[in-house]
């Protein structure tokens, strides 16, 4: 579905600003897989451009990086990004932020929306759930299973949980394993045979930015540039908020 409406949607060429066709490689968070895959075939179509991309969570590419698996471009949270900067694996000044997801709740399709609409509600809810998903390395699902421990129900709500290290939660709820999934809306929303129930009251909300940043080592800068720009394009950002994401 994103797919057609981005082919109808007005995107700036890029093709004359580069003037060869270059292959991209790039590790992305499963934060913004689903938009990546609505995007990226957009950018090589109007470039000529190769992306080579692969998805996990954040977590688990900054340990990838770590043991030295190497890349043109990553799309991290921007504290990781600052964090690889530091270390001298992203070049410095080459954070650039492209949109911010908080985190919500999704079930089944056809089941009953549960209250989420407040702290209280949302407990209530968390504590009456057969089962529970979350990521166990994915900046939400650690935010998630603090947050629990904050609620004062971490222990009941460990107990009924499903924790896959990554991966898209909504998938797991599609298939009836779990009752409830916990995930940034960015990977909840548009996952077939699950319905999006809505965002973590105000109080208890986290929004995470996202941003692209280019390695240090990366040969392809000017292709590189191109991505950069077209990612953070006005129809590029429209994708994101159709995703539930929230412009920067």
């Amino acid at each position: 579905m994103l797919a057609k409406k981005i082919s109808c949607g007005i995107f700036i060429l890029l093709a004359h600003t580069t003037g060869y066709a270059a292959e991209i490689t790039l590790m992305a968070s499963t934060g913004v897989s689903s938009m990546m895959k609505a995007l990226l075939p957009e950018f090589e179509k109007q470039t000529g451009h190769r992306i080579i991309a692969s998805y996990d969570t954040s977590n688990i590419m900054m340990k990838r990086l770590q043991s030295g698996e190497s890349t043109d471009f990553i799309i991290l949270t921007a504290p990781l990004v600052d964090e690889l900067i530091q270390t001298g694996k992203v070049a410095v000044g080459g954070r650039t932020d492209i949109a911010k997801s908080g985190i919500g709740i999704a079930i089944q399709s056809g089941k009953a929306k549960p209250d989420i609409s407040n702290a209280e509600a949302l407990k209530k809810t968390l504590l009456e759930a057969n089962s529970i998903a979350f990521t166990g390395t994915g900046a939400s699902g650690i935010y998630f299973a603090k947050l629990v421990d904050q609620l004062g129900i971490g222990e009941q709500v460990r107990a009924k949980a499903k924790t896959p290290p990554g991966g898209i939660i909504a998938e797991i709820i599609a298939k009836g394993d779990a009752e409830i999934g916990v995930q940034m809306i960015s990977e909840l929303t548009g996952v077939k045979g699950t319905e999006y129930v809505g965002p973590l009251p105000g109080q208890l909300q986290l929004y995470t930015v996202f941003s692209i940043g280019q390695m240090k080592n990366s040969k392809e800068v000017e292709a590189g540039k191109a991505l950069t720009k077209f990612l953070t394009s006005p129809a590029a950002i429209n994708v994101y908020k159709k995703q539930g994401m929230e412009a920067i």
